[in-house]
């Protein structure tokens, strides 16, 4: 049943369009073209990995960003798009949040083939570290996950967090280290590692491209694996009983 409402979900995005998917693919494609020609042509910006254009280092670290913020702005609002099915007293309505993720994952997967392609084309010769993205792809689905729990439940009672889920994932872009490289404050500022690693996004972002670029696996960040999985479960917990809690007065006020 998720699986096919998770089809369905993916498919009415683009009902009655006439490109269809291939605006999907818009807004990732022109936000790299945009970074190529101001950070590679024209600020000649360096990445940490030798012998790396800058582009090459930059798209493992958009995909699992659009994953996340997609996944996240979807979930936001699920219960006032399904509202026929909340009110359904049968219907478990726990798991549209888990549709939307299935949903958002169907478009990353199309982006993680864009991404080899991409890898490819640029020279990089396939490496057995690139299965490591199908292991950060579920880390950032489950955190995506949790916090949904918390934002779709709260938003139905509080129409005002979809905005603030807006303006939080477009902070969150420039939070994380997607688009420079952390060393460029780390270095004279040592403590700002710390707040860096704090973020969990930074542990999906690093791990895309130790995957990718590095050829290193997730066992080798052994603290931040074990962080992000305890932030993560924390979050769950969270989510989980507030969900609970929320869910039989859904009906009511949607």
């Amino acid at each position: 049943m998720i699986w096919d409402l998770a089809k369905a979900d993916f498919k009415k995005r683009f009902a009655g369009s006439y490109f269809g998917v291939v605006w999907m693919f818009i807004q990732p494609v022109v936000t790299v073209l945009i970074f190529f020609f101001i950070f590679q042509l024209g600020m000649k910006s360096q990445p940490p990995v030798p012998d790396t254009p800058y582009v090459i280092w930059l798209i493992p670290g958009l995909v699992p960003w659009f994953f996340f913020s997609e996944a996240m702005a979807s979930q936001t609002g699920v219960m006032q798009e399904y509202n026929y099915l909340v009110k359904k007293v049968v219907f478990p309505v726990e798991l549209l949040p888990v549709i939307k993720v299935v949903s958002a994952w169907m478009v990353h997967a199309c982006f993680v083939a864009v991404m080899f392609l991409v890898f490819l084309i640029g020279g990089r010769a396939p490496q057995l570290s690139w299965i490591g993205v199908v292991y950060y792809s579920f880390a950032t689905a489950c955190l995506s996950l949790a916090l949904g729990l918390i934002t779709s439940s709260v938003n139905v009672f509080f129409r005002d967090m979809t905005n603030i889920v807006g303006i939080c994932l477009q902070f969150g872009m420039w939070l994380a280290p997607i688009m420079y490289w952390e060393g460029m404050f780390t270095q004279s500022h040592p403590w700002m590692e710390y707040l860096f690693k704090a973020n969990p996004i930074y542990y999906i972002v690093a791990g895309y491209r130790d995957s990718m670029l590095t050829g290193n696996w997730f066992w080798q960040r052994p603290m931040n694996t074990l962080y992000f999985w305890a932030f993560t479960a924390v979050l769950f917990v969270i989510g989980g009983k507030l969900f609970r809690k929320l869910k039989p007065h859904f009906s009511d006020v949607l």
